[in-house]
């Protein structure tokens, strides 16, 4: 009797493991749709022998053009991509109340200047008087002083009038330069405000090149140093030379700026285009660096990583030690291997394990 129920008892057991462990693959199972995605391989590239850094073309004379005064814009006389001269009008804001300020002030100028005509009569007519000692004195002080007051008040409202003019040429915004306008940031009806960015103007023709040097080799930058400057959208190199080096970067998170005056060219370049800068700086030896695009690249707060692809066809996101910017691309210092395929474009929100499907 023993041995039946012990061999039941065993049987039980057998029927709920198998049963749990059917349960079991039926979770694990994954229904989902597959997400389509585009990789790309990692490629080793050699460095330059040479120190190059990230720049960014800017206009050498430009300016973002703003008022002191607030007030509703009645008219934006320019869009952008037009040619402007020096001293168009670009943009009016309203100044009523400047024009009944000034009409305030012209009055005050007509009273002060009756009343000095008045005190100057009086003035000159004592100043005789007192010479045939027919005026004392006191009266001949009473009447210098009332003279020089009317004096400084005539002098005070004409001041006034100067202020109220030079509040009215914040009013009406004016090209200080001849150029091209490259941004409008205001429209009719909208409220400027005192030091906002209004519209932006730039001279075509003459461009200049801001780069960061990092700390360890900003000291072998040299002004008046030629360089070789390659723009990587129209994938021509030019010629420039180093204009200033600053001394500080309190204020640039550690790197350096350096600006490049670029040669006259025919290339068709723009304001806002990246650039590589070679400086003719030794280095010790060329090294092996991996790039890949900014666009791939995942950030989670100070983190940042990019998506791979697993051994099972999975998303699998990989955290990335990443160096210097080069134009579009950044170097991986660490995390990532050539001839590792990542994720550069899904038709899906990618997760860590999701499925997908490469194109």
């Amino acid at each position: 009797m023993k041995k039946y129920i012990y061999i039941l008892t065993l049987t039980a057991i057998a029927f709920f493991v198998t049963s749990c462990g059917s349960e079991g693959k039926k979770a694990i199972e994954d229904n989902t749709p597959a997400i389509s995605v585009k990789t790309s391989r990692v490629e080793a590239n050699t460095n330059s022998p040479f120190l190059a850094v990230s720049g960014k073309i800017q206009a050498v004379n430009s300016a973002d053009l703003s008022t002191r005064m607030m007030g509703y814009v009645n008219k934006v006389h320019v869009n952008v991509g037009a040619k402007v001269r020096k001293g168009q009008l670009l943009v009016s804001i309203n100044n009523a109340d400047l024009q009944a300020k000034r009409a305030q002030v012209n009055a005050g100028i007509s009273e002060a200047t009756a009343a000095f005509n008045n005190a100057q009569k009086d003035y000159n007519r004592f100043k005789n008087l007192f010479a045939d000692n027919s005026a004392s004195q006191k009266e001949m002080d009473d009447m210098t002083a009332n003279f020089e007051m009317a004096k400084a008040r005539l002098e005070s409202a004409n001041q006034m009038k100067n202020e109220v003019n030079a509040q009215f040429t914040y009013s009406n915004i004016t090209a200080p330069f001849s150029g091209t306008i490259t941004s409008k940031n205001v429209e009719a009806g909208d409220m400027a405000n005192p030091g906002a960015p209004l519209i932006s103007i730039e001279t075509p023709g003459h461009f200049e090149v801001m780069a960061m040097v990092p700390e360890s080799e900003i000291s072998a930058i040299i002004k008046g140093t030629t360089v070789d400057v390659l723009v990587k959208s129209i994938n021509q190199t030019l010629k420039g030379k180093v204009a200033e080096v600053s001394t500080s970067a309190k204020n640039t998170g550690g790197q350096y700026l350096v600006k490049i005056d670029l040669d006259k060219t025919e290339a068709n370049i723009l304001s806002g285009m990246f650039t590589t800068v070679q400086f003719p700086v030794e280095r010790k030896a060329a090294t092996a660096m991996v790039l890949i695009p900014t666009d791939a690249i995942i950030t989670n707060g100070q983190l940042s990583g990019v998506y791979t692809v697993s051994q099972s066809n999975t998303a699998l996101l990989r955290w990335l030690r990443l160096g210097r910017t080069y134009g579009d691309e950044v170097e991986v210092l660490s995390g990532l291997n050539t001839d590792e395929a990542y994720i550069v474009s899904a038709e899906g929100k990618l997760y860590n394990g999701a499925k997908i499907s490469i194109q």
